[in-house]
């Protein structure tokens, strides 16, 4: 397949297009990667160095693909992190160009606004602009378990309030949602009593959780490998369960190689074997 990937660069580390483009090539797809801003390195440091690119050169970039009489071609738009209102009208304006061109085509939005640690950390403006501007054009969305809250003004808690949440926002428009960083009280735990993390999905057909080892990490661009694994495998499977326990296996051991590397940055590279053959560790439950 081939993805139009619209989203950040860093040249060190592994978050937006530096996390997604090298895990979906390694599955054997091809990612046309648009960059919003190229940064030296997240902002997570506090310190950062880097231009953000323009609105206009951004959409200039996705002409230039245009132009090149590929976009019926594409199968699937991806976007994250939206900076302002002039970058959401391009990613908008890009999808609906793809999906012109390609109707078969899919966009798959993870609406970054804040985790459930640090609250919203965008601007006030942005998450009514994900809302009303953004998420309706979407056809699968990946928030987080406080994100999907903030969007749909809801208090997703245990798995019936969250699951509640995520057929309210399937009503503003997309047909798939994928919750991650689920903790909710009524979660199983490991057998040896050890926290565990979730992952829901949900779409038209049924509702599957998974849930893995919650691991002693923060590790910044995790989301964005989690959206476009979970959005590669679901187009080449067509089951929300099959590209849970994929996705869950690959991010798993990803975030366990860095744990153990004892770095900050994702451990992409060293981890790559386990986006091409992931173990299949966790099994996916259907919940309706």
């Amino acid at each position: 397949m081939r993805f139009l990937s619209i989203q950040s660069h860093v040249a060190y580390g592994h978050v937006g297009n530096s996390a997604a483009v090298f895990p979906l090539q390694r599955i054997g797809h091809e990612v046309w990667p648009v960059l919003t801003v190229n940064f030296s390195n997240h902002t997570g440091y506090g310190e950062w160095g880097g231009p953000l690119i323009p609105a206009d050169d951004v959409r200039a970039v996705v002409s230039g693909i245009e132009d090149r009489g590929v976009l019926p071609t594409v199968d699937g738009v991806l976007s994250g992190y939206l900076g302002g209102e002039e970058i959401v009208d391009v990613v908008v304006d890009a999808v609906a160009r793809v999906k012109a061109a390609n109707p078969e085509a899919t966009y798959t939005c993870d609406p970054v606004m804040g985790n459930a640690t640090s609250g919203c950390f965008v601007a006030d403006a942005i998450p009514p602009l994900i809302r009303e501007k953004v998420i309706p054009h979407a056809d699968i969305i990946t928030p987080n378990q406080f994100e999907l809250g903030y969007m749909t003004h809801t208090e997703p808690e245990d798995l019936e309030s969250t699951l509640a949440s995520a057929d309210a926002a399937r009503d503003l428009g997309p047909r798939t949602v994928l919750v991650t960083s689920v903790l909710r009280p009524d979660r199983e735990a490991q057998p040896d009593g050890g926290e565990t993390i979730e992952m829901l999905a949900v779409d038209d057909e049924s509702a599957w959780i998974v849930a893995t080892p919650r691991l002693p990490i923060k590790a910044n661009g995790s989301g964005d490998v989690t959206s476009a694994l979970f959005t590669a495998h679901y187009r080449e499977t067509g089951s929300a369960a099959t590209a849970l326990e994929r996705t869950a296996s690959s991010v798993f051991d990803l975030l366990q190689a860095t744990l153990d590397s004892g770095e900050r940055e994702l451990r992409l590279v060293q981890a790559q074997d386990a986006f091409a053959q992931p173990r299949m560790q966790f099994s996916a439950r259907q919940v309706r």
